[in-house]
């Protein structure tokens, strides 16, 4: 029987991501699209959606479908959602254009996965995503002229002046309309709606990290900031040195409090310096494991393990290969 397109086992998975990164080709990106061409890929998009709800019904249909996929649920399915996501991100930071459109499929099959999930228990369809994105993108754009082919043949073409904003005030702009969108639910709510503050709508499931830096962000907005990032980066050292007070005490439960607010400060002081804390990280991690598989190649051409070399030498070895790197 063949294999569900939705589920791979992680050894299947493992290999054909490995496979794709010693196959990666960076090739040039193609001359921009006509916007005759651009139309003509929309109907053939248009067409290829049409086939992949088809596909994702059927993989669900009671009596002729794959067993695995109609056993599945929202919950069961919702992790491989954030593991497309990061394979996409992947395919983007290896600028591997090849893998790119595959893993992006990949993501979007998540999309349609749920939908569907919703749509059979009566709450939504795939339909409704794509109408609520639309228009969400609408009036979040309000400086955008859109014409009938976004708008909808019984709606007038917007008359905003295109380039009305630049792209420096654009997301203020943004999560101004975003926050009055915020505020006008909670009063369509009712007074016993809970009332909406600054941090609403932030995710707990975010990666820790990003939502650190989203936290700090939304606190910064009603003022809840140092006036320049000197005052960051102090707040920084002050958290490691309660860290350190802890760390001498041995309190385990206190150690990883503190440690916490070390880790959140360095987010803050990351977001005030207009950096993704979670891409700097991934950076550090990429750049560790190149010197680290580094280290090992030259000791097995030696014929040697890591494990046989003491501390020092080890250090020693990090340090000439990461001397090399320098340009």
């Amino acid at each position: 029987m063949a294999q569900c397109l939705t589920h791979q086992d992680p050894a299947t998975r493992t290999a054909d991501h490995q496979n794709r990164q010693r196959t990666m080709t960076n090739t040039p990106q193609p001359p921009v699209a006509s916007p005759k061409d651009m139309a003509s890929g929309r109907h053939t998009a248009a067409q290829n959606m049409e086939r992949l709800l088809a596909l994702m019904a059927r993989l669900r249909d009671p009596e002729e479908g794959c067993p695995w996929d109609r056993e599945q649920t929202h919950q069961t399915i919702a992790p491989y959602a954030i593991e497309e996501a990061y394979e996409v991100l992947d395919a983007i930071e290896r600028q591997d254009w090849q893998a790119f459109p595959d893993e992006l499929g990949d993501l979007l099959l998540q999309v349609v996965y749920q939908a569907q999930l919703a749509e059979e228990q009566g709450h939504f369809a795939f339909a409704d995503v794509a109408r609520i994105v639309t228009e969400k993108m609408i009036r979040r754009h309000p400086h955008v002229t859109f014409g009938k082919d976004v708008l909808g043949e019984d709606v007038a073409p917007s008359s905003h002046a295109a380039g009305g904003v630049s792209a420096t005030a654009a997301p203020g702009q943004w999560e101004a309309i975003k926050e009055g969108e915020r505020r006008r639910s909670a009063q369509a709510g009712g007074a016993g709606s809970p009332r909406l503050g600054a941090l609403a709508g932030v995710p707990p499931v975010l990666p820790a990290l990003l939502r650190a830096s989203k936290l700090a962000s939304r606190a910064a907005r009603v003022g809840f900031d140092w006036p320049d990032v000197e005052g960051v980066l102090a707040k920084v050292h002050e958290e490691i040195d309660e860290f350190s007070v802890e760390m001498q005490k041995g309190d385990r439960e206190k150690m990883q409090d503190e440690l916490g607010d070390v880790l959140f400060s360095v987010a803050s002081l990351a977001r005030r310096l207009k950096l993704d804390p979670e891409a700097c990280l991934r950076q550090a991690c990429n750049k560790f494991t190149r010197r680290f598989e580094a280290v090992e190649a030259r000791l097995a051409q030696d014929g040697l393990s890591m494990q046989d070399q003491s501390v020092e030498q080890l250090d020693a070895l990090w340090c000439a290969v990461k001397q090399n790197e320098k340009p």
